[in-house]
């Protein structure tokens, strides 16, 4: 049973009451190796983000922290710069010996829409420790855009997985002999390396840069907003952009990414030394991304960068973070992009879901 949880294991886990809703979970809730998490039907508004802390529960602590409270029904604006924290549909019950991590969905990451989850006796977002009993929330705080949401709405999701399951890098050197993980060479040093490509074939547009002031983006509309009233185009035709302080981009890595069905992948930073930036490190990659039944042709990963304290040049092929592998508990009956809706299977640089495409 060790490894990451997949699917059926899930789907078991609800039927046990391991995991709890007084709301019925709806098909395609359940993905490959997580759970989507869906928002309830208030939001409070917050001073200021916090964690529960040991011995202390969400509730507690909102008596502390509360402005006012938004009721989501029929549907609210979360504002950007502003935390707001959302009592979740979902519940758990866990075992001993079972844990969960957290984060946000990719459509969530692409909207700069920092989504992290919290529990009562919480030390860390988005980890919850094994044998947790009790509720989930949702701290959410709009960085680029204002966005308008509803109950149910799906901004994060949480694996379960027991033991440990992650791959040493010699494990990693092996599977990439095995099976090819990157399109190239791979750099693995406490995982996968992945780096920005900044000159893309046939064209001089490298990336996205959100806009400073914009309207709202309702969560539920997909590809219905002109790319150009959000973003701006980044080019180059030298391999090499500079962040601004502040700024968020959407980039593309220059490899091409493998996670083989046995396997799940979770994005993490690279090295603090690397550069005055940060890559979302909160992303999960699920079995079956950039695989095909000829043996995986890849898939690129999309990378959300925010630049801090001072401007820095960013250089075509910079390493700029690293996948994480673990195996799997189980293969899941259902991978990503094989008769799912995987809107990022087979992607290149692109934006949420909620933007047209030419």
């Amino acid at each position: 049973m060790t490894g990451v949880f997949a699917s059926q294991q899930i789907e078991a886990m609800i039927e046990r009451g391991e995991i709890r809703s007084d709301t019925p979970m709806p098909d395609g809730q359940v993905q490959p190796a997580s759970l989507d998490l869906r928002l309830g039907t208030v939001a409070y508004r917050v001073r200021a983000s916090f964690l529960a802390g040991t011995g202390r529960s969400v509730s507690d602590r909102l008596t502390e922290f509360e402005m006012h409270r938004i009721d989501l029904r029929d549907g609210a604006v979360l504002e950007k710069g502003c935390v707001y924290l959302v009592p979740l549909m979902e519940a758990l019950d866990l075992p001993q010996g079972v844990s969960a991590v957290a984060n946000a969905k990719s459509s969530t990451g692409r909207l700069d829409l920092l989504t992290r989850t919290i529990t009562d006796g919480g030390t860390e977002f988005d980890r919850i420790s094994e044998g947790y009993s009790g509720p989930l929330y949702a701290e959410i705080c709009p960085r680029s855009f204002s966005v308008l949401v509803r109950p149910g709405m799906r901004l994060n999701q949480i694996r379960f997985r027991q033991g440990q399951a992650v791959l040493t890098d010699a494990e990693l050197a092996a599977l990439h002999a095995q099976t090819p993980l990157v399109d190239g060479d791979a750099v693995i040093e406490q995982g996968l390396g992945f780096s920005v490509d900044l000159a893309l074939p046939g064209s001089d547009l490298v990336g996205y840069r959100a806009k400073p002031h914009t309207g709202v983006i309702d969560l539920d509309r997909i590809g219905q907003y002109d790319p150009a009233e959000y973003w701006e185009e980044v080019r180059s035709t030298r391999g090499q952009i500079i962040l601004d302080p502040g700024a968020f981009y959407i980039l593309v890595s220059r490899e091409a990414v493998h996670i083989p069905p046995a396997y799940a992948a979770e994005m993490a930073p690279y090295l603090a030394m690397v550069g005055e930036f940060r890559v979302h490190y909160a992303g999960f990659f699920d079995p079956g991304f950039g695989h095909d039944a000829a043996g995986g042709a890849g898939s690129r990963g999309v990378l959300e960068v925010r630049c801090h304290e001072a401007p820095f040049v960013l250089e075509h092929g910079q390493v700029v973070g690293r996948l994480v592998y673990e195996r799997m508990s189980q293969v899941p009956k259902q991978i990503y992009g094989a008769g799912i809706a995987s809107n990022y299977q087979g992607q290149g640089l692109k934006l949420s879901k909620h933007f047209k495409t030419t």
